[in-house]
């Protein structure tokens, strides 16, 4: 791979320059490395074997904890199983590693993959990921203790225009407040955003696990509200593919399907050993990641069907919060023909 790709498929998160914990600073170091696990094929793997005959593929994965059970069934070898030699990266943009073919299949926000397809990126939605309701929170100091009491305070928005500022404008709209009523910023994800709030920057936080439970942990936070409960439809995670892989090589599409969703349920229903993978790579706190963990568990569901009503539901609050021009057909950017049934993941996962 050269210096160029590298660069741009590499996550960088800006350093922190404030004094954090040491459980902080090693959560941002995880998720700046981006856990980079598999073998060293560079390129572009569609269509091209190893020398054992398995097929490359090249896949965009999360970073931090929503990356984590796949990652997890790398170790496992549920990949290498279905006959895949899979090379992990990180991608800033997964569309557009997606869409210039540095990577066949990628972890995606269902929004930018939504508008993407729908101006003519040559990519498809093949299935939801494991989890694709929102599992993002809304902390803020421990002093306060309602969403009605951030009236007049400044609230952290992670990206301006994305997913996460939708999250936190319906939830202080069911709360009666309005963007007059606070300062919205944004202020980054994951670690980013959970130093912002340490060091007094915003006074609550959109944000994803495991900073809710380590804010609790350490007592710099407080869970004010479940984004889940407030969107229960905005769909916030996707598999993309390039359109010439889902059209060269279907088959591969369908086996690494069926391993990512083997992998996530494998380490559903074993949570303690997934819990020593997660521990080892982020040295954390056990009883941090274990209260995340089990704060997700609700969500965690398994399932790669793709909602199409929930895919227009996404659209039209997009749309309605002045995020989104159009809303899109989902059927025109949808191709689920290569999904695995739940019976299908179950056994094999058990099977493993």
């Amino acid at each position: 791979m050269d210096d160029a790709t590298r660069t741009h498929i590499e996550r960088r998160n800006p350093p922190v320059t404030t004094k954090r914990s040491r459980a902080t600073a090693l959560i941002g170091a995880v998720l700046s490395a981006g856990l980079l696990l598999a073998g060293c094929g560079g390129g572009s793997g569609s269509g091209g074997t190893n020398d054992s005959g398995r097929i490359k593929i090249t896949y965009a994965s999360f970073a931090g904890v929503t990356g984590m059970p796949a990652k997890f069934g790398q170790e496992k070898g549920f990949f290498e199983a279905e006959g895949l030699d899979v090379t992990f990266v990180t991608a800033e943009d997964p569309v557009a590693i997606v869409s210039s073919g540095d990577a066949e299949i990628a972890d995606c926000d269902t929004t930018s993959a939504l508008i993407a397809a729908g101006k003519g990126a040559p990519i498809k939605i093949v299935s939801s990921m494991y989890r694709h309701k929102g599992p993002f929170y809304l902390i803020s100091r421990p002093d306060i203790d309602r969403v009605e009491d951030l009236k007049g305070k400044t609230v952290g928005i992670a990206r301006k225009g994305a997913g996460l500022e939708a999250y936190v404008r319906v939830i202080l709209k069911k709360h009666g407040l309005t963007e007059k009523d606070v300062t919205l910023v944004p202020n980054g994800t994951h670690q980013e955003a959970y130093a912002s709030l340490t060091n007094g920057q915003v006074d609550a936080t959109i944000i994803h696990e495991p900073f809710v439970s380590l804010a609790e942990a350490e007592g710099t936070g407080k869970l004010l509200a479940r984004g889940w409960d407030y969107l229960p439809t905005f769909h916030t995670g996707v598999e993309i593919a390039s359109e010439r892989f889902i059209k060269e090589n279907p088959e591969a599409l369908k086996k690494f399907l069926t391993a990512y969703f083997k992998a996530a349920s494998y380490a559903k229903a074993h949570p303690e050993e997934y819990l020593d993978f997660v521990e080892k790579q982020s040295d954390v706190d056990r009883e941090v990641l274990k209260a995340a963990l089990e704060r997700e568990e609700p969500i965690w569901e398994n399932d790669p069907r793709v909602d199409l009503d929930d895919l227009r539901d996404t659209q039209q609050i997009q749309k309605d919060l002045g995020f989104q021009d159009t809303v899109y057909d989902p059927e025109d950017l949808v191709d689920t023909s290569q999904i695995p049934s739940p019976q299908e993941i179950s056994a094999k996962a058990d099977a493993r």
